[in-house]
């Protein structure tokens, strides 16, 4: 007669608030809420696409898309060259596409995240289980990952921030907009391409995110942390050095 209040109790577990507030103060409970069989996800869903949407509104009143397609393009050297090659009229329906190609990554980040959660949350957990005899679920290490993704919304509020702070609209770097990495006080196109791209890569809230994703995998997983920390942060060197190599082989 005492255990069934006691277990209903702790299926209740916490409210997705309050998962999202132990995210950044007690990471640990979040997971263990999300073992326990709460695996809602769509309040991160929600914070993360406002916080992006607030990007967008602050680009589009303060920035210009044309002008942050401009200096993406100018950023590049290669397409800077292909773009001054092209007639005046072609060049100008490129503009027009990469705008239209802009506008569209931002209206449809969500879904584009949602996406991105899938193949994350399945390499992971294929990695875990198989490689370190882990029992998560799909939809658990699912959940783990976008509340894991949370500090970013830190980040796009700080590019926020630095855009209505002032920042010359010639100076943008869509690609890199907050100051949470040497790279981003860099100049993309002066630095060395490989140093540039390391130094964006090692940005503290995507190493935070790593670490809550480490947390959470090894937690829903059942295994020692150090499984999860091997698993998450060995897929993150993989892409970091992917594109270090990318931008050697642009550079």
């Amino acid at each position: 007669m005492n255990e069934a209040p006691s277990q209903a109790g702790q299926s209740a577990g916490l409210t997705q608030w309050q998962r999202v507030t132990c995210t950044f103060m007690a990471p640990s409970k979040t997971f263990e809420d999300i073992r326990r069989g709460n695996r809602s996800w769509w309040l991160p869903l929600i914070v993360l696409g406002l916080v992006s949407y607030a990007m967008f509104g602050a680009v589009v009143q303060k920035i210009g898309i044309r002008q942050a397609v401009e200096n993406q393009i100018r950023m590049n050297p290669q397409a800077q060259d292909q773009m001054a090659q092209i007639s005046p009229e072609r060049r100008e329906k490129q503009y027009a596409n990469a705008e239209g190609i802009t506008r569209a990554m931002f209206i449809a980040g969500p879904a584009f995240g949602m996406l991105g959660a899938l193949v994350i949350a399945a390499v992971l957990m294929g990695t875990i289980n198989f490689g370190f005899e882990g029992r998560a679920k799909f939809s658990e290490v699912f959940a783990v990952v976008y509340y894991a993704w949370l500090p970013q919304a830190i980040k796009v509020l700080m590019g926020v921030a630095v855009i209505y702070a002032g920042v010359a609209p010639e100076s943008f770097n869509i690609k890199n907009f907050a100051p949470t990495n040497v790279g981003a006080f860099m100049d993309p196109m002066g630095a060395n391409k490989v140093l540039y791209a390391l130094a964006s890569a090692f940005d503290i809230t995507t190493i935070w995110t790593v670490l809550l994703m480490s947390i959470g995998l090894a937690t829903v997983a059942g295994v020692k942390r150090t499984s999860g920390y091997i698993a998450v942060i060995g897929w993150w060197l993989i892409v970091v050095l992917f594109g270090v190599g990318l931008a050697a082989v642009m550079g």
